[in-house]
């Protein structure tokens, strides 16, 4: 097993979309099938937006096993009133100027869920968010 962890910083809208992109490399590295790639990756990307945008800090822990990619993010922020709510195509509390930015459109949860096996998350409303998913494919 290869274990990552990556520390998060709210509002670092610039460095957004970095841990997916080092995932993505190690991913290739490792010569997992590119659609599995794609689709963690996609998922981690939301993920990390997801912390930027509406949390203060957040971890991210990615472990690689031979037949599986579980990724989990712990964040410290507003937390999730409504999750079945969030969950929602186009449902978003982005703030304006994280929209100005381009951001919050409410397709990030929608998206990790279409793109993972398994998804777990879980939200305490000014606490903070875990979101763990998984992503399974055939060893090589």
């Amino acid at each position: 097993m290869m274990e990552f962890r990556f520390e998060i910083n709210g509002g670092d809208f610039s460095n957004a979309g970095m841990i997916s992109s080092l995932v993505k490399k190690t991913l290739k590295q490792l010569n997992i099938d590119g659609m599995i790639i794609r689709r963690t990756v996609v998922a981690l990307y939301e993920a990390e937006v997801n912390v930027v945008a509406h949390a203060y800090s957040g971890v991210v822990n990615v472990n690689i096993f031979p037949d599986k990619i579980k990724i989990k993010l712990t964040d410290k922020g507003t937390g999730i009133a409504d999750i079945d709510l969030a969950m929602q195509q186009g449902y978003s509390t982005a703030s304006p100027a994280v929209r100005e930015m381009g951001f919050g459109a409410g397709m990030g949860l929608p998206n990790i869920k279409n793109n993972t096996d398994e998804l777990n998350l879980e939200s305490t409303v000014g606490v903070g968010t875990t979101l763990e998913f998984t992503n399974f494919f055939e060893p090589k």
